[in-house]
């Protein structure tokens, strides 16, 4: 492991000196393609020159013969040598090879199941939490098409989350998302059972497949539902069909026909694109399902606990008890957690 580091380390320096040359700096393309591999290798040489440190401490700490100050260089040992175990391992998730699609956009699906309204008003809930998540990591969030039931809750949404990493973050989403919980309109005070499914597709750069004109029925129509005055007074949404697979995505989210047009045509190329791999990638998906799960909405992965103020994925049988936190958009510990258990099982 240590002679992988050694040489990433030669080079990340040799890339940050060829930023700097002129030759370089003065080409667009080049620069922004060094840029790239500059942070992709970032978290990893930080990891490794925190290692360092935390072992150059140790060694410091175990050279002190004071006996005024042994006792307190014990406590420091025995502090860094936790915080590096902790970094080993996280140099070692780091070092694993990686989703090749991990850097793509990501669009994701959200529809209520069952529970009827109280389904629409968690999957709302579900949209609010990945916004949050999704802005806390820099990323930006553009809705593509969204119904709402007009209680707050929404019917179904599509969304597009942009920024490198994007699918990293959100890849382990997919699937039935449960929430149990004391609806608004409950005069009893029962705890009532609801469900929503979550789907995420990497946004498709380039696929294996060419989309002809001739397969496609574009409808145009006014949009609906609430938003500005612009609201049924043009037609700007979009309803696009692939009559092949009979696949439909709409868009009505921006006042442009023509904008809309391009989002919708951008789902629609990354559903595809992820229908036929699935149809030839019969044995990813195996693997996957060995690891944290495939993904699919027929597999329940999280269930929400209200009354318990806690949430559970069943894929890693791990509870936290910060729901309140967690649908503000605090999923990092369970994102790390279950990238953690499937890269375990490829090591």
């Amino acid at each position: 492991m240590f002679e992988e580091l050694s040489a990433l380390v030669i080079k990340y320096g040799q890339l940050i000196e060829q930023l700097t040359l002129p030759e370089v700096f003065n080409d667009v393309a080049r620069y922004s393609q060094i840029s790239k591999e500059v942070s992709k290798l970032a978290p990893t040489i930080e990891a490794y020159q925190k290692y360092q440190k935390l072992n150059k401490d140790i060694a410091s700490a175990q050279e002190i013969t004071d006996p005024e100050l042994a006792e307190l260089a014990k406590e420091e040992i025995a502090e860094n040598q936790v915080l590096l175990e902790k970094t080993e391992q996280e140099l070692r998730v780091l070092l694993m090879p990686k989703d090749e699609r991990d850097d793509a956009n990501v669009i994701i699906e959200i529809r209520p199941a069952a529970g009827g309204d109280e389904a629409c008003l968690f999957a709302a809930v579900l949209l609010r939490m990945y916004t949050l998540y999704a802005n806390a990591n820099g990323f930006t969030v553009e809705i593509t098409d969204i119904e709402e039931n007009g209680i707050g809750g929404v019917k179904n949404v599509t969304f597009i989350v942009k920024g490198s990493g994007a699918y990293s973050k959100f890849k382990y989403e997919s699937g039935v998302h449960r929430v149990q919980r004391v609806p608004e309109t409950e005069s009893q005070g029962r705890i009532h059972t609801s469900t929503a499914t979550v789907a995420v597709l990497p946004e498709a750069t380039t696929v294996d497949f060419q989309i002809d004109e001739k397969d496609l029925r574009i409808d145009v129509y006014r949009a609906s539902g609430a938003g500005g005055q612009h609201i049924n007074k043009t037609e700007s949404a979009i309803r696009i069909t692939h009559l092949p697979t009979n696949m439909v995505v709409t868009c009505q989210d921006g006042r442009s026909q023509l904008a809309n047009r391009e989002k919708a045509m951008t789902v629609l190329v990354s559903k595809l694109a992820h229908y036929y791999q699935s149809l030839e990638d019969e044995k990813y998906a195996s693997e996957r399902h060995s690891q944290v799960g495939t993904g699919d909405r027929s597999e329940r992965i999280r269930t929400y606990n209200y009354p318990q103020g806690r949430v559970t994925d069943h894929r890693i049988n791990r509870t936290e008890y910060n729901l309140t936190k967690f649908v503000d958009g605090e999923i990092t510990d369970m994102v790390d957690a279950l990238r953690m258990a499937e890269l375990k099982t490829q090591a």
